[in-house]
């Protein structure tokens, strides 16, 4: 039964809209109808402004972290917080507050990643932040850092005895990750995808 909860905690954590709820509480916009149509933190940027796309990009932060807790908080080990990470990270995507049209998995992975492994994290942040810099493209940027991810627990894994929980979290986050964003490496190869002009 306590899996059970737990596990529909999770969905649920990730399912809530964050942009949404933004958008339509202090702009009476819903980000959906605008930019790209997604909704990230990316568009929340996009459409509502700088404030607001931070707010958006910690809240989204915060549900995949506080999925993977939730056994530490509720004071129990029944079940690997990975699945409850993944579990988030599928609510993000798929929320069922918002007609199972979600974001792009990347910020929600990362609170996922924050809680689970910190070092990661770091890792994972700083690709990113370095790739926007190089490319201004936020898209390839996150998709960087979600595959760089992966290849650091393969390393792990592989010569280091790593655990294969930490490489399937990341084979299945950077899988959604590269899924979700399928147009946007189409528009960058046919470099129409839009750049960022703040950093």
């Amino acid at each position: 039964m306590m899996i059970f909860v737990l596990l529909i905690s999770a969905y649920l954590l990730g399912s809530i809209p964050s942009g949404l709820l933004i958008g339509k509480v202090f702009f009476n916009k819903d980000i959906r109808n605008f930019g790209s149509g997604n909704l990230g933190a990316t568009n929340s940027f996009r459409v509502l402004g700088k404030k607001a796309g931070i707010a958006v990009t910690i809240l989204d932060i915060a549900k995949g972290a506080i999925a993977v807790l939730l056994p530490v908080f509720l004071g129990t080990d029944v079940i690997d917080p990975i699945y409850l990470g993944i579990l988030a990270v599928i609510g993000h995507v798929f929320p069922i507050f918002a007609g199972f049209r979600g974001g792009k998995a990347v910020a929600t992975s990362c609170g996922v990643i924050l809680a689970y492994n910190p070092y990661l994290f770091l890792l994972i942040i700083v690709v990113f932040v370095l790739c926007l810099k190089l490319t201004k493209y936020v898209s390839l940027s996150s998709m960087a850092a979600a595959v760089s991810g992966f290849l650091y627990s393969l390393v792990s894994f592989i010569w280091f005895s790593g655990g294969w929980q930490l490489l399937a979290l990341l084979a299945v986050l950077s899988v959604f990750i590269l899924i979700r964003h399928r147009t946007n490496i189409i528009r960058i190869r046919e470099k129409t995808e839009p750049k960022v002009t703040w950093i």
